[in-house]
Order: C-alpha cells, then sequence, then structure tokens
C-alpha cells in the first residue's frame, strides 16, 4: 500500500474510533460505520481487511487515547496523591468512554479470540505500562512499581465499573484514599 493509503487507512481508523466511542461496540454494523464516515462498507473491508481486524484497531486507537490522558497528568508530589490523580483520570471524558469500548468489547466475548485477543493483550500491556510510568514519576521505587501499579490498576478498575451500579461516589472515593494510603506505604518498603 503506497503513503496515501496508509494515510487514509489511518483516518478511517480515527474515524471509526470517533464513532464507536460515541455509539459503542456493541451491534456495530459496517453500513452504518461507513456512511458516518462517508465510504463504502466495501472500502473498509479494502482498507482493513475484515471487521474484526477494524474493530481490533479501534480497540487500541481507543487505548492509545486514553493512555495519552495518564501519560499527561502532572506528576504528583507522593505515590499517594498519584494514585488520586489517576482515579480523577478514570473519570475524565477520554477516559472514561476509551473504558466502555474495552468493556463493551469483554462483555461481548470479542477478546477471547483474535485478533481481539492480541489487541487487548497490546491495549492491556501498555495501559499498565502507563499506570505504572505515572506512579514512577510519582515516587514509587523502580523496583516496586510494577506490582503497585497493578494493585492500583485493578482496584481503580473494578471501582470504576462499579461506580454505576453502586451509585456511591463518596464510598469509591472512601476506597481510593484508602488505596492511595496503601500505595505510599507500599512504596515505602
Amino acid at each position: 500500500m503506497g503513503e496515501r493509503n496508509l494515510d487514509r487507512r489511518g483516518q478511517l481508523a480515527e474515524g471509526a474510533t470517533d464513532y464507536v466511542l460515541e455509539h459503542g461496540i456493541a451491534g456495530l454494523s459496517l453500513r452504518p460505520l461507513a456512511e458516518a464516515l462517508g465510504t463504502s462498507d466495501r472500502m473498509l473491508v479494502y482498507y482493513f481487511g475484515n471487521k474484526d481486524a477494524l474493530v481490533a484497531e479501534v480497540i487500541e486507537r481507543s487505548n492509545d487515547r486514553a493512555l495519552a490522558v495518564i501519560g499527561a497528568l502532572a506528576t504528583q508530589r507522593t505515590p499517594s496523591q498519584a494514585v488520586l490523580a489517576l482515579w480523577a483520570a478514570w473519570h475524565d471524558p477520554v477516559v472514561d468512554r476509551c473504558l466502555r469500548v474495552y468493556v463493551q468489547s469483554a462483555a461481548l466475548g470479542l477478546l477471547g479470540d483474535e485478533p481481539y485477543l492480541g489487541a487487548a493483550r497490546r491495549a492491556h500491556a501498555a495501559w499498565s505500562a502507563g499506570v505504572t510510568d505515572h506512579l514512577r514519576r510519582c515516587g514509587v521505587p523502580s523496583r516496586r512499581a510494577k506490582r503497585i501499579g497493578e494493585l492500583v490498576d485493578a482496584a481503580l478498575f473494578g471501582l470504576w465499573l462499579d461506580q454505576p451500579v453502586a451509585g456511591d461516589l463518596r464510598t469509591a472515593t472512601s476506597v481510593v484514599r484508602d488505596l492511595a494510603e496503601t500505595a505510599q506505604r507500599l512504596s515505602s518498603r
């Protein structure tokens, strides 16, 4: 494919990501997507090979957008403050929508088969590294950053996922403060 085709493919992938972030991944059909992008479903297949490959790319691009928000977080003075900043980032509209795409993909069972499994693994590895890097920049020792990052990521993701059901932001915020204190203590060992 020439450079022009790669540019068009990238434009379509970004447009498809915008579309999925707005409409969700459940029930995604190529015809309405193509219409929204000003192209045809056959052109989408031409550029991506099939719907599965397009959706896998959308999952990764969505993750990249959320990671950009995490990567842009200001360096905090303490690991505890870093965890609180991450929790705030989970509620950033960009991150929130991207996490929803990831959850929808998992709920639809897409993440168990290729090409989704590979896309999900790459997205998870990049996300974990982004969270870990933020914690490291904020004072978590390198030797403990990956382990603490995994703990923080799992806890924040679980709290974010439960929040609409539980409906109590104060309780979640209290739990996040406990998590922040735990991360601070683990960083000091």
